[in-house]
């Protein structure tokens, strides 16, 4: 069994899990809001991990549900600021990068895990309680979303 530290956990979790609220809320204000959310889950629970591998799984399945608790939270209780938050897209020559976040979030999170963290398609299905088939043609359709807008 492995025991991190809060330090420990820090140091090697705290860009991966960054990066995917990041990529799940656009935005860097909630991104730390929920950044803080799971380092505060990891100390309140004191998990035991049986690697490294695993506790980084952990990390990145806590920050998708936090995320998506973040989501809920702001369904119930928009603001007029982020009701009237519609802007035109820009005139720059968009990189792939942005492309992905403009992503619809299923597809987002998958392409992020896949591409930007290195998984495994079982080991995606496997976070995210998913079957194998829908990552791959989440993947699939995103991919080719990816290409049209590249193209056009």
């Amino acid at each position: 069994m492995l025991v991190l530290s809060d330090e420990d956990a820090i140091s090697h979790f705290s860009d991966t899990v960054y990066r995917v609220a990041f990529n799940m809320l656009k935005n860097e204000s909630d991104t730390d809001d929920v950044f803080q959310e799971v380092f505060l889950r990891f100390v309140k629970k004191r998990k035991k991990f049986e690697s490294l591998e695993h506790a980084k799984a952990w990390f990145i399945r806590v920050t998708i549900n936090s995320c998506k608790d973040f989501f809920r939270k702001q369904k119930n209780h928009q603001d007029i600021d982020s009701a009237m938050d519609i802007s035109a897209p820009s005139a720059k020559q968009y990189g792939m990068t942005d492309y992905v976040q403009e992503l619809p979030e299923k597809y987002r999170i998958v392409v992020h895990l896949h591409y930007y963290e290195q998984y495994k398609i079982f080991e995606i299905a496997e976070m995210l309680k998913e079957n194998e088939n829908t990552i791959k043609t989440r993947l699939a359709r995103a991919r080719k979303i990816l290409k049209e807008k590249w193209e056009n």
